[in-house]
């Protein structure tokens, strides 16, 4: 089902190891976003290629399409999107939540579950944490995510309209991360019913509050899943307040156990996720910015669109071994001149060599972080990692 080894710690940092039943992977890791079943505009292969050892679906939209009689027919996930290696499936919950708009109006929370339409036809439809147990079993993914509510940082007045509401309270904190746990111990008990052969993760709610951060946590570890996820993050709160939760909840959860940071972030987040004890991150940056023209590298962010990269005959980031920068083994890469020509005339070539770039930068990123913590010196690579992004392209 899933074993997690502790190899080696720095401060808060770790590097461990995973094994699922699709494979290992070594953390820590970026899991690059396959929402639909597809990391938009990479081929599997190119995400063997850079080093990807795990990929997330999810549930909510592969429930909605391409349904769950077809998923049954391929036997899960892996087969239908032709990806060998371990999958992650988020549960539906941030989906759901995300529906509902600013101010909830999309859905309806009980403690039954969330009752919404669907997107796709209007179908009046109910998700429950047993209902998205059933589907990720179906779905077949080797880390199942609880269903849960998603706390906002915001919350619109129905009354006052899009430009009237209030930073959500405590009392409403509380209140979503107590129905959270209890949803989280009907997955427990569905997901054992079910006799899925993978492994279960719970997920830290509470908003901005740390006492409310602490009691989710010991109402989870209570449950004693496999790992654990910090949810409730990146959802409009300022990078302070983010990384305030990051300092103080991670490192809290059980230490033999894998930590998941959910949706996070900047190549900066996760370094700084990384120091506070998380092993597990994922987040769409790479391949949205890329869609965008915006690309990371070893030196800072660079922004293709920029005309002063018209006639710029440098590879993205000379550091770089990406299909985009000049793989090992091939004659050469593409220009930033290549790549600003194709996003002016908006050639599909061109994002797809911009999200394979910035998932190889995200995926070599965690590999540089692992060799640091194996080697003992992820202070003094994280003090480099600094300076060089401060460089600038």
């Amino acid at each position: 089902m899933l074993r997690f080894e502790l190899l080696a710690t720095a401060g808060r940092a770790r590097r461990g190891r995973l094994t699922l039943n699709h494979g290992v992977v070594e953390t820590p890791v970026f899991m690059p976003v396959g929402t639909y079943g597809t990391v938009k505009g990479v081929m599997p292969q190119s995400l063997e290629a850079m080093g990807a050892e795990i990929i997330l679906g999810n549930t909510f939209h592969l429930w909605l399409r391409p349904g769950l009689d077809v998923m049954r027919q391929f036997g899960g996930l892996h087969r239908f999107e032709g990806w060998r290696r371990p999958i992650l499936t988020d549960s539906g919950g941030f989906q759901v939540w995300s529906l509902g708009g600013a101010d909830g109006r999309g859905r309806r929370i009980s403690e039954e579950g969330v009752r919404f339409a669907s997107p796709v036809n209007g179908d009046k439809l109910l998700l429950t944490p047993e209902v998205s147990m059933q589907i990720q079993t179906v779905l077949n993914s080797d880390i199942v995510m609880q269903f849960d509510e998603c706390t906002p940082y915001f919350v619109t007045s129905h009354a006052a309209g899009a430009d009237g509401g209030h930073l959500t309270t405590e009392a409403e904190a509380r209140a979503s991360m107590e129905l959270s746990l209890r949803w989280a111990a009907r997955c427990r008990d569905e997901f054992a019913r079910l006799d899925n052969p993978n492994a279960l993760f719970g997920i830290v709610q509470g908003g901005m509050f740390e006492n409310l951060r602490e009691a989710s946590l010991e109402g989870l570890v209570g449950l004693d899943f496999p790992g654990y996820a910090i949810g409730g993050v990146s959802v409009g709160e300022p990078k302070a307040e983010m990384q305030r939760i990051v300092e103080h909840t991670p490192h809290r959860l059980p230490a033999h156990k894998p930590r998941y940071l959910m949706g996070v972030g900047t190549p900066e987040d996760l370094v700084h996720g990384v120091a506070n004890g998380v092993d597990l991150f994922d987040c769409v940056m790479p391949t949205r910015n890329a869609r965008n023209g915006h690309l990371f590298t070893r030196y800072g962010d660079l922004k293709i669109r920029n005309a002063r990269f018209k006639t710029d005959e440098r590879p993205i980031d000379e550091s770089c071994a990406c299909a985009a920068c000049g793989a090992a083994g091939t004659s050469t890469g593409f220009s930033r001149a290549y790549l600003h020509h194709l996003d002016r005339c908006e050639e599909m070539l061109g994002p797809m060599l911009a999200s394979i770039h910035n998932l190889h930068y995200y995926v070599n990123l965690m590999r540089e972080v692992r060799e640091a913590l194996d080697a003992g010196r992820f202070e003094a690579w994280r003090g480099q990692f600094a300076r060089d992004r401060a460089r600038g392209v």
